[in-house]
């Protein structure tokens, strides 16, 4: 029926279209705010890179009603995305706090949107996902370095970011958190997780490209990038990363198992010996990686206990359809269930906080894309003959894996930085797995 409105409208415009230089180059419109949104998540507040955001929203959709040949198609694991958008906006009209969940609304609407732009401009423009790579490879650089820096300036905490209560001095770490705003070394260590991916893609490109030089570069900015992660002291995006060379090896092996498994092995053995002994070698880290399994020991993991038991009370009371979305509207009811002492912005687990902000059948809606979505790629990663698609989808892949296992310990993950390469992978996802002709069998 879209699809049917759709040719209607460029029928109509498609006097205009032939004769506007702007409609005939609006891809490069939009190519230039994809990129814009990623350049803008560095320095600029949310509402900023959310509005650039929706200039590639609008451009899309006036792309859609004028260009010939233009049409709507949707995947299995997009449907379920279709019925969780739809499961919020029954949450937001059941809202209690409608005018806070509005807002809340607004964002998910952004990113969704964004989603399904990307998705619009790909399947056209595939030649320019090693681009968007790029830029978003550019970003995390230039985060790494600015962070890397951070460290060797010692620079103050701005809040309480570490429990010191039973630590050496040695053992405090300086934790460094870059340039996203708001300052927070959780939130750049999210960042890392989302994007270093792509800097390892790049360099897995560059080199099935033959352009060696290119290759090291990109090595070398994910390697510092690597680092840098582990300077923020984000421990759940230690185990993001543990998450990130998991997959990179898994994938990795496609190519080398067969031919090369001694030297496969060793490469495997060797980095996590190499990522073991830096453990050992560094007392503060040594003492941040440990704090991840002292449980009730460490204050941090203790107030995220307490806000879980709170926020689960807050689901039991509103698993149909949830409080509404958004941080501000689950501060206003969280009041209601935290426990003396332990105020909340959010779950500090992202399934959890789509249950409590949209209901039990939001979070089967979500759960559903995510896990049709992994599905559906690996199955891609396993029968293409493609290399550089499969190391797209692949480095794409790992981010959203990466990112998903970070969210159980955190909610960084709604903070438009991550957002934006979250939905951005995916969307390259959706636009690779279009091209039938690299299956085999």
């Amino acid at each position: 029926m879209f699809n049917k409105i759709i040719r209607f409208t460029q029928s109509k415009t498609e006097y205009l279209y032939e004769n506007s230089l702007f409609l005939q180059n609006i891809d490069k419109f939009i190519f230039a705010s994809i990129i814009a949104v990623f350049f803008a998540s560095t320095v600029m507040s949310s509402d900023i890179i959310g509005f650039i955001a929706l200039i590639t929203v609008f451009l899309t959709f006036v792309k859609i009603l004028t260009k010939p040949e233009e049409n709507l198609t949707c995947k299995t694991f997009e449907l379920w995305l279709l019925a969780y958008f739809m499961i919020v906006v029954i949450s937001l009209a059941g809202s209690t706090l409608f005018h806070l969940s509005l807002k809340g609304f607004f964002k998910t609407f952004t990113y969704l949107a964004f989603y399904c732009s990307t998705v619009q401009y790909l399947k056209s423009n595939k030649d320019k996902i090693p681009f968007i790579f790029g830029a978003i490879g550019l970003c995390v650089s230039f985060e790494a370095v600015v962070g890397f820096l951070q460290n060797f300036a010692h620079v103050e905490e701005i809040s309480t970011w570490q429990d010191v209560s039973h630590l050496n001095p040695e053992q405090v770490m300086t934790r460094v958190y870059g340039t996203l705003k708001p300052l927070n070394p959780n939130l750049l260590g999210g960042y890392f997780v989302a994007g270093i991916p792509a800097v390892y893609g790049l360099a897995a490109y560059f080199l099935n490209e033959k352009n060696y030089k290119r290759a090291i570069t990109a090595l070398i900015l994910a390697l510092v990038s690597t680092i840098t992660l582990f300077l923020t002291g984000c421990r759940g995006s230690y185990i993001g990363m543990l998450v990130i060379m998991t997959g990179m090896f898994a994938v990795s092996a496609k190519y080398l198992w067969n031919n090369y498994k001694q030297i496969y092995l060793s490469l495997v053995g060797g980095v996590f010996a190499l990522v073991t002994f830096a453990i050992l070698l560094s007392s503060s880290l040594r003492a941040r990686v440990l704090s991840i399994f002292a449980m009730r020991q460490d204050s941090s993991n203790s107030f995220r206990f307490n806000v879980y038991q709170s926020s689960f009370e807050m689901f039991k009371d509103n698993w149909l359809l949830g409080i509404g979305v958004g941080n501000k509207n689950f501060r206003e009811i969280y009041g209601l269930y935290m426990k003396t002492g332990f105020d909340a912005l959010s779950a500090y687990n992202i399934y959890l906080e789509i249950a409590v902000e949209s209901g039990i059948f939001a979070l089967i809606a979500y759960l559903g894309f995510l896990i049709t979505l992994i599905k559906n790629s690996v199955k891609f990663i396993l029968k293409s003959a493609e290399t550089k698609s499969v190391i797209f989808v692949s480095a794409a892949l790992i981010s959203i894996c990466a990112v998903s296992i970070h969210g159980l310990v955190d909610t960084v993950f709604f903070r438009p930085q991550i957002q934006f390469i979250f939905w951005t992978m995916a969307a390259v996802i959706s636009s690779l797995l279009s091209d039938k002709q690299v299956y085999q069998g």
